[in-house]
């Protein structure tokens, strides 16, 4: 029998969009199952890119309301905040990119299945009562927001990333429970816009997958913009109190508990791999214990023709290494050679500043038993920033002791997040500290501060 496609990718979040133009341009017929009424997944409509729209607004925003523009001669009147019109910007920004992804389908002859996906058997899955057929499905159902234990969300007062970007008002007080990512940028957003706001982490640190030395210099530039962080503590209980909440927390090793009021609580602690409803196992597959779906170097699954990518596979769940991912697959399915290469994916944690990562943090060298050596920068020593009366961060350059070579690096910084390519584009080519070292830099340039951490491997920056 006639498969209706060659390529059936499920889901049209980052990783699975990108797997369908890929897969479409190297001439496969192709459609793509999504059941959301718009395209791009997660990350399009309640993730990455509204948050990222009301970063820079709220970022706009403080700059006009707290004089920062006065010592550079800018005086301005009474400041407003018009928050349905910031919403409603972002809400523009989200339609005209989920609309690209509707276009490049058309563009690219990939046909859009809307409904959920149901597995059949390995070769055929239901969407809308309809059965579809394919030689090759591709998992990317991507993943949703995983609760605390005992905890859970309500929708108004106790809530998630996606009712955290629709707020209609500003809360007096935002409890995040979470010191990760998500919770860290919705956070300073509305902290920005005018909110008390308090992070409790369970983790001696926030950010905890990233450098800890960064890290806690991260923490302290959060706590001067006037976040209340509460590290190395757990939430007990959460209870709705009319229009509010109480937390009941304590130290994370024990200890006596204490309890906060709370306009709004935002749950934050992470996210679970999507694949309810996905009935994997009619396909013949299993999941491992985290409820992801096992996969081999090339995405190949168990099951021959079920490959899965991006968040429901192991790794970072990261969009742009979804994307990768994406543009792989789509390349072994079309019997070409896919690469992604999973040691070298940036992180990025979008406030301001911006804290940026890219390989292994020092405590992971150092438990590899591997000898390295350290190089750091401070932007307050970088002429542009220093001209730009924006110092805040360093940047951070570990290179192995015996070959010098670069095995990360972590910037905190307005830039950082722009900066981490050229250490990702270094460190895929293998570069040394001395690479970077020795490769000219424009002047006067934020990204020369990662030249001089490079220069301070080997003792020798020229600045500090």
């Amino acid at each position: 029998m006639m498969a209706d496609f060659d390529v059936v990718v499920i889901g049209a979040g980052p990783g699975g969009y990108v797997a369908a133009i890929r897969a479409a341009q190297l001439g496969l017929k192709v459609a793509c199952v999504e059941k959301r009424a718009t395209l791009g997944g997660t990350c399009l409509n309640v993730g990455c890119m509204p948050s990222k729209a009301l970063l820079h607004a709220s970022e706009l925003y403080a700059e006009a309301r707290h004089g920062s523009l006065e010592k550079f001669g800018i005086s301005l009147g009474e400041v407003k905040l018009d928050l349905d019109r910031m919403q409603a910007e972002k809400s523009k920004a989200v339609k005209e990119l989920t609309g690209g992804i509707e276009f490049l389908f058309r563009k690219n002859k990939v046909t859009w299945l809307k409904g959920a996906a149901r597995f059949l058997d390995a070769r055929s899955i239901e969407v809308g009562g309809e059965t579809v057929t394919a030689k090759n499905f591709v998992i990317a159902t991507g993943s949703e927001v995983a609760f605390p234990p005992g905890l859970s969300a309500d929708g108004e007062v106790i809530i998630t990333s996606t009712e955290a970007l629709e707020l209609k008002a500003v809360p007096e007080h935002m409890v995040v429970v979470g010191g990760g990512v998500i919770g860290l940028e919705l956070g300073s957003v509305w902290r920005r816009l005018g909110a008390k706001v308090t992070v409790v982490e369970y983790m001696p640190s926030i950010t905890p997958t990233m450098d800890r030395e960064v890290s806690t210099e991260f923490a302290k530039i959060l706590m001067k913009q006037g976040f209340d962080i509460r590290t190395a503590t757990k939430v007990t209980k959460i209870e709705r109190n009319g229009a509010g909440a109480t937390l009941t927390v304590e130290p994370a090793d024990g200890g006596e508990a204490e309890t906060i009021e709370a306009d709004v609580v935002l749950l934050s602690v992470g996210r679970r791999p999507n694949t309810d409803g996905l009935d994997v196992a009619a396909a013949g597959l299993s999941l491992d214990p985290k409820g992801r779906v096992p996969v081999g170097h090339d995405f190949s699954t168990s099951v021959p023709g079920i490959w899965a990518i991006g968040d429901v596979i192991e790794g970072p769940m990261l969009a742009h290494k979804a994307e990768d991912e994406g543009i792989a697959v789509a390349e072994f399915i079309a019997g070409l050679s896919g690469q992604v290469n999973h040691a070298v994916i940036p992180s990025v944690v979008y406030t301001m500043p911006e804290f940026a990562s890219v390989g292994l943090t020092e405590e992971e060298v150092k438990a590899s038993g591997k000898a390295y050596k350290v190089g750091k920068f401070p932007f307050m020593a970088n002429s542009r920033a220093k001209a730009n009366r924006d110092t805040d961060g360093l940047v951070k350059v570990i290179a192995d002791e015996a070959t010098d070579r670069v095995l990360g690096v972590h910037i905190l910084g307005r830039m950082a997040g722009t900066m981490i390519a050229q250490a990702a584009q270094a460190m895929e080519f293998g570069a040394s500290s001395e690479d970077i070292a020795y490769t000219c830099h424009a002047h006067p340039t934020h990204p020369e501060a990662l030249k001089e951490a490079a220069m301070a491997v080997t003792g020798k920056p020229i600045h500090i």
